[in-house]
């Protein structure tokens, strides 16, 4: 049997639970699982004439996304890959190279479909590699459940006309009805032809009583290979290792005596589901007799009952609008509302819970809180249902702003609906919009219109504030690069420079909209310069020293203009801030693949401003999760709780460079590898004889805060990737995170732990029987509960990320739902105490995390 690593394929990753119906979005390009493609399968999506299923529908967890057969109007297409065959047995000297062919064939309802298509001759030996497309004219759309290939193997090496070497075939719907798709490897019957009647008398496949280890891996890896195992590059590298092996070992048990053929069918974004043409039902599974399971298609599936939607009718019609007035909910309806208004903008809302909301609408118009639950009720296809609720939007109770984002969401259609939530984020004060800026911008994408109120809200609060005209011109520079609404970000784009060169000078001394926009324009240019000066500095050959020399000759020599700019550009992290010029005796590199730009500007206040300049890494997602960071530090505030977190300014000035704010501090790693410890370090720059543990009281106060808000925050975010050297503490005992690779629950690692609370963190509270430790922990408790009532804003703007191309999200089907997890809104707030403090005690005591650390450490010195 194979090594535990071999295993993990299947015991690491038990099958998903099957999940209810929904028919899939617009059909793309059918492709093969394995990474280099072909430029000949383009020509397989060439006949797609529409889409597999009307409509989209949600993406909730709960259902199965799938295209119907029926509907896919591309042909036929398949790879004959290899045929491991040994060769035949020779008497003599003279041995001949057998020259093999694959004819294939398509059955349907065991008749012969078309003309046979043969590959070209192959003899350079076993295994016999083709690996060619084959397209046959029959199309998708036209196959039955039936519908099988069959595969014959010829040898034309004799010269006396060919000879059968073996054949084989396969179905190409398997039980469930579902296209089969990956590679499958077929046991050929020797010099049998392939029979292509039902049933068969030349099965490819191995009867599952007779499939030994051999087969069971070769069916993980066809998962694997088709995205339904998880990667893990450390692991995957172990199981092909151990698995290879258990081939070897397999292969000379059975000395070849199976000859075989590897064809992969190609793959679909969604399964694809048996239906035929017409038909507005799935073909029942033949029932047994006996007490097996069975699966038995309900024809009625999805579709309306018509009863049901003439009560809703009636019930909604406009009619019973001047006897609903007057409704009032009962002690019961009244719980249930109060129990859908809680609930979180993630929840589906139910048929039934529709109806109740939409019976006592008149009666919630005071709740605030219920506007975006009535407006998830209503049926947005009825004209004189959508023009009702829209009168009874302006009478509404005001919403929030939070409660205004979840309207800018894609759920909402409705250009009036989404006016009335532009209306709500004007009351909105600057401080307050920049927070949601970077989510707003993603929001355009659901606009119906180029010049929508949304864009036209945005580019004027931009004329009136500098910072937010600057960051909303690189939040929509950056999606310049996203093909599909380029379109949209380009219109903002130019909405913005016109609006801004109309602007004059004010009595005040305010620079004029062209100057202002000149300044902002030069941003660019200055980036460009910087891109340029970090190639000649990645091309130089030596170590770390040479480098930082050639990048202090090129500031002094070419790119000298940059030491004294003409005019003083706006910094990109903090666009109020004036840079003069580059400082080439303080600029260097950090000691990474990477080689970042450490650079100081002079600024025209006499001072200098440190930053970070990156290419090659994208950005974006450091730039999201710093943005909630600062966001959650100014909720947490507003509750009079200051936990000295530190939101340094990222900013992504493209999909794969920006720059980053320089915050003088150390990494935890060095700091315990010449300190010992972290105690020793404060002590250093903090001492006080008369003060816990030598610092004074105030440093171990503010590192304390630190640590609680840093290990709430990155639980809520799933960041993964935590070790010692993205942990950096300043000299005020400050604590913050850096680099943010991986959320959302990813990580590299092993069995991570919920937060990263290493023993060094705790010894320098006193330990966990310490007051200090106890402190930490009710910090974490309340910072929690805090950002739990405020967890609507938080899953809103996730959501409104979701389309956007940041690696973690855009890969992360529920996104949103992965945050709404960590909230746990099923507890109230004694309870999520006490789950909070259960995770902290499961941080701590964590012991993988511990090994893996000290192995990371041991790269690092060897590297």
């Amino acid at each position: 049997s194979p090594s535990p690593p071999a295993r993990h394929l299947l015991a690491a990753f038990p099958p998903k639970k099957k999940k209810t119906s929904s028919p899939a979005g617009p059909l793309r390009a059918p492709r093969f699982p394995t990474s280099a493609r072909r430029p000949s399968m383009a020509a397989a999506a060439v006949g797609i004439s529409r889409t597999s299923a009307a409509g989209a529908g949600s993406t909730n967890s709960s259902e199965f996304r799938f295209f119907l057969s029926c509907d896919i109007s591309l042909p036929l297409t398949f790879r004959v890959l290899q045929a491991p065959i040994p060769p035949p047995a020779q008497d003599g000297l003279d041995k001949k190279v057998s020259e093999l062919f694959v004819e294939c064939k398509l059955y349907i309802d065991g008749i012969q479909f078309g003309l046979p298509v043969n590959t070209r001759l192959e003899s350079s030996g076993p295994p016999y590699c083709w690996n060619e497309l084959i397209t046959l004219c029959t199309k998708y759309r036209d196959l039955t459940s039936l519908a099988q290939l069959a595969f014959t193997v010829w040898d034309v090496s004799s010269g006396e006309g060919k000879s059968v070497v073996g054949g084989a075939t396969i179905f190409l719907f398997n039980s469930k009805k579902q296209l089969k798709t990956g590679k499958q490897k077929l046991q050929l019957w020797p010099q049998k032809e392939a029979d292509g009647r039902v049933p068969t008398t030349t099965p490819g496949k191995v009867p599952k009583n007779e499939r030994g280890e051999i087969e069971r891996l070769e069916r993980l890896v066809n998962k694997y290979e088709r995205g339904q195992i998880q990667h893990v590059d450390w692991l995957d590298r172990l199981a092909f290792s151990a698995i290879d092996k258990v081939k070897e070992k397999e292969c000379e048990r059975l000395e070849n005596s199976f000859p075989s053929l590897v064809v992969e069918f190609c793959s679909f974004e969604h399964r694809v589901v048996f239906q035929e043409s017409g038909a507005n039902f799935y073909a029942p599974t033949p029932v047994s007799l006996s007490n097996e399971l069975v699966t038995v298609w309900d024809p009625e599936l999805g579709r309306t009952n018509p009863s049901e939607h003439k009560q809703l009718k009636l019930a909604r019609s406009l009619t019973r609008g001047i006897i609903d007035k007057d409704l009032k909910p009962s002690s019961n309806e009244r719980k249930s509302l109060q129990r859908i208004i809680k609930c979180p903008p993630t929840r589906t809302i139910l048929p039934d819970e529709k109806q109740l909301v939409w019976k006592f609408r008149f009666s919630l118009m005071s709740e605030k809180k219920a506007l975006t639950k009535f407006l998830r009720s209503v049926d947005w296809s009825d004209i004189q249902e959508a023009k009702q609720a829209v009168e009874l939007i302006g009478k509404w109770e005001t919403i929030d702003v939070a409660d205004a984002l979840e309207l800018l969401s894609s759920d909402f259609k409705s250009e009036e609906v989404r006016a009335y939530a532009v209306s709500v984020l004007e009351r909105a004060d600057d401080e307050e919009l920049q927070c949601y800026l970077l989510q707003l911008v993603q929001a355009l994408r659901f606009e119906r219109s180029d010049k929508s109120r949304l864009a036209h809200f945005l580019v004027n609060r931009a004329l009136s504030n500098i910072e937010i005209a600057s960051f909303l011109r690189w939040y929509v520079v950056v999606e310049l690069h996203d093909h599909a609404y380029a379109k949209r970000y380009y219109s903002t784009y130019d909405m913005l420079e016109d609006e801004m060169m109309k602007m004059v000078a004010r009595e005040d001394g305010d620079e004029d909209g062209f100057r202002l926009w000149q300044s902002l324009s030069r941003q660019t240019e200055l980036t460009a310069q910087l891109c340029s000066i970090m190639k000649d500095v990645r091309n130089t050959r030596g170590n770390a020293e040479k480098k930082i020399e050639k990048l202090r000759q090129l500031l002094s020599g070419v790119h000298s203009e940059l030491t004294h700019f003409d005019e003083p550009i706006r910094s990109p992290l903090a666009p109020t801030l004036l840079l003069t010029g580059v400082v080439p005796q303080e600029s260097s590199i950090f000691k990474s693949s990477l080689i970042p730009l450490r650079l100081t500007f002079k600024t025209a206040n006499g001072g200098t401003s440190k930053m970070i300049f990156k290419k090659g890494d994208d950005l974006r997602q450091d730039q999201l999760v710093i943005q909630m960071v600062s966001l959650m530090d100014r909720l947490l505030k507003l509750e009079n709780m200051d936990l000295h977190l530190t939101p340094y300014q990222v900013l992504a000035t493209g999909q794969d460079e920006g720059m980053v704010e320089f915050i003088p501090s150390s990494p935890l790693a060095q700091i315990i590898s010449e300190h010992r410890s972290i105690t020793s370090y404060l002590q250093k720059f903090h001492p006080d004889e008369d003060g816990p543990f030598g610092i004074t009281a105030q440093c171990l106060e503010t590192f304390i805060k630190s640590c609680a808000g840093y290990s709430v925050i990155t639980y809520i975010m799933g960041v993964g990737d935590r070790h010692l050297d993205n942990l950096l503490i300043r000299d005020d005992g400050c604590l913050f995170h850096v680099d943010f690779g991986f959320i959302l629950g990813r990580d590299p690692k092993p069995f991570p732990p919920p937060m990263k609370l290493c023993k060094e963190m705790v010894e320098a509270m006193g330990g966990t029987e310490s007051q200090y430790y106890t402190r930490f922990k009710s910090y974490c408790c309340e910072a929690y509960n805090i950002l739990r009532n405020n967890s609507s804003l938080i899953l809103n703007l996730f959501t409104l990320m979701e389309r956007s191309s940041i690696p973690d999200i855009s890969t992360e089907e529920n996104a949103t739902l992965k945050v709404q997890e960590k909230f746990r809104l099923d507890l109230d707030d004694e309870e999520a105490i006490h789950f909070f403090q259960g995770l902290i005690n499961d941080s701590v005591s964590a012991l993988f995390p511990q090994m893996v650390e000290t192995i990371h450490r041991w790269a690092q010195y060897w590297r």
